[in-house]
């Protein structure tokens, strides 16, 4: 009986043995996921940070410049019969200083088209903060547009400020 008892602890010994095996080997290889797995996490969160960086680096500080004169227009559709005033100060601001000398160098055409654009307002629109906004992203896209088809420039204006609205 001595015997069979070897016999069978040394096979209790092997079961055991490849049921470790087998163990350690699924405990390796979940390892090996999960640090996969972290790594590619990691990993991505420095490129988009890297991009993040570059776009910073590559993006270049504003250049404002203002428009000394202010506009003054009366509006094309008066509120309630009553004759109604808008003066306007503004500036406006790109990342590249060629904008910036086009600007300037077609501020007379720009001037008349921003006058005509404040002429036909509706006063009653403006006078909502919705309006406004509008009317600001419209001054925007006049600018742009008539500074593409008078120059070659592949930078446009990012934005236009209200310095003074007034409205009476």
């Amino acid at each position: 009986m001595a015997e069979q008892r070897d016999d069978i602890e040394v096979v209790e010994e092997k079961g055991g043995n490849k049921a470790k095996w087998l163990i350690a080997v699924i405990a390796l290889l979940l390892l090996a996921i999960i640090g996969l797995g972290v790594m590619m996490l990691i990993g991505g969160d420095k490129g988009e940070a890297g991009d993040a960086k570059q776009e910073a680096v590559a993006k270049q500080t504003p250049i404002y410049y203002t428009v000394d004169a202010p506009f003054i227009v009366n509006f094309s559709e008066q509120s309630n019969g009553t004759v109604k005033y808008l003066q306007v100060k503004m500036k406006v601001m790109a990342r590249d200083q060629m904008v910036i000398d086009a600007f300037t160098l077609h501020l007379p055409a720009l001037q008349h088209e921003l006058l005509m654009l404040f002429y036909s307002q509706n006063y009653d629109v403006l006078v909502t903060g919705d309006g406004t906004k509008a009317l600001q992203q419209a001054c925007l896209d006049t600018i742009n547009q008539i500074l593409k088809s008078e120059s070659s420039l592949e930078n446009e204006l990012e934005a236009v400020y209200f310095t003074s609205f007034i409205m009476q």
